[in-house]
């Protein structure tokens, strides 16, 4: 704070910088699509921001745009059953004409599809869909697991008839009627990954009939109204589906207790309810992780922290930021506590931040690195869910502790 000169005597107020940074929590709304557009030649491979349905239309419809009248596609009808569930923004990506490959990964040409999504910081949801092929799910897959900021919605088979249903219960693969052979997506490590199913039929947005569409678009739309009204934490399910007049199958009670052992989350008539979403696990091996909530929920916290706590690069790497760091990191999970998103009477049971001495070595300090320990009781107050944060001059990265 500069000294006041040349005034007369009497009271000045002059305000200055705090020393407080508060971490704010990153949005989980925003959602990435990519297929192919009812215009295919526009916008192709490039991620173009769209806040309403109005905006799909017009930057992806074709010449009869301005009365949205044009053929739908996957995508198309994703994106709209996405607002009609409650999201608000989407990037959406047009594979072009013929788009067969969601990732430049696979044919090593410029970036596409998901690639393109992969630099926009902001997304939390990614779909692709329609694309039911085991080369598409690997895709969805590696994607979301090796950037771990944002989860990927898979949609299960189009025909949920017998033989795909033994495949889902992990019985012998067996063809489907038109000989092709579906296989189920392989899980994410972390819990990156959901499976949705069977498709739905809505009323088609561009005519008056109806017409059989997969569901994850509708789904990203009810993540998205389920963190605006209750938060993160609280699971995606039992949720209307707005805008489904029907399923391709109904999937029995028995055959959904089995599914959901199986990380499959079932879409169900209810009678005096409707259509729900009946099930919210991650496609995962790891129980940390086993239900969508968490993961979603942990994934928050952690790019939170890391975008919250970049100031401290360059920092003199001491006690003192230490316990600047713990105080400021404690204060943000204090606040999930109190909203009941974390899990424990008293906040020790729910969370614990450590930073000091004993996991910022000599050997971290001489090499610039400050690491974060957090905790957190995000499923029981016994079990907790531990990742490190480190923060040097070249970046950051996370690493699950258990």
């Amino acid at each position: 704070m500069s000294p006041i000169v040349n005034q007369p005597p009497g009271v000045y107020i002059e305000e200055g910088p705090g020393g407080v940074r508060p971490i704010q929590a990153v949005g989980t709304r925003t959602a990435g699509f990519v297929g192919v557009a009812p215009n295919a030649a526009l916008h192709v491979n490039e991620a173009v921001a769209v806040n309403s349905w109005a905006e799909f239309v017009r930057d992806f419809g074709s010449s009869e745009a301005a009365d949205q009248k044009f053929a739908p596609t996957h995508l198309s009808t994703a994106v709209h059953g996405f607002f009609l569930n409650g999201g608000s923004r989407c990037h959406v990506v047009n594979l072009g004409p013929g788009g067969k490959h969601i990732t430049s990964r696979i044919n090593a040409g410029p970036p596409a599809g998901l690639d393109v999504l992969e630099p926009i910081d902001d997304i939390a949801i990614v779909a692709a869909p329609g694309f039911t092929d085991p080369t598409s799910y690997a895709a969805v897959r590696d994607h979301c697991d090796r950037l771990r900021d944002r989860v990927g919605i898979l949609d299960g088979p189009e025909e949920l008839d017998e033989p795909s249903m033994r495949q889902l219960l992990g019985e012998a693969p067996a063809k489907k009627g038109k000989g092709e052979k579906w296989t189920p997506p392989e899980p994410s490590a972390g819990g990156f990954l959901a499976l949705y199913l069977p498709w739905i039929w809505i009323s088609d947005p561009a005519s008056s009939g109806s017409m059989l569409v997969p569901p994850s678009g509708h789904i990203a739309g009810v993540w998205a109204r389920c963190d605006a009204t209750r938060g993160v934490h609280k699971a995606p399910a039992n949720e209307i589906v707005q805008g489904a007049v029907g399923l391709a199958r109904q999937v029995t009670r028995e055959e959904q207790g089995m599914l959901n052992e199986k990380g499959c989350n079932v879409i169900r008539f209810i009678p005096n309810e409707g259509i729900l979403v009946w099930g919210a696990r991650a496609l995962t091996a790891d129980p940390a992780f086993r239900y969508l909530n968490t993961r979603r929920l942990v994934s928050m916290i952690e790019r939170s922290i890391v975008k919250g706590t970049r100031w401290v690069v360059f920092e003199p790497n001491d006690r003192l930021l230490w316990q600047e760091i713990t105080c400021e990191v404690t204060a943000f999970l204090m606040f999930f506590w109190r909203e009941g998103a974390l899990v424990g009477r008293k906040p020790e049971e729910a969370f614990l931040v450590k930073c000091d001495a004993e996991n910022n070595p000599i050997g971290s300090v001489s090499a610039g690195t400050v690491i974060i320990d957090v905790g957190l009781a995000a499923l029981r107050p016994a079990e907790f869910v531990t990742f490190r944060v480190s923060q040097y001059a070249a970046g950051s990265e996370v690493q699950v502790r258990s």
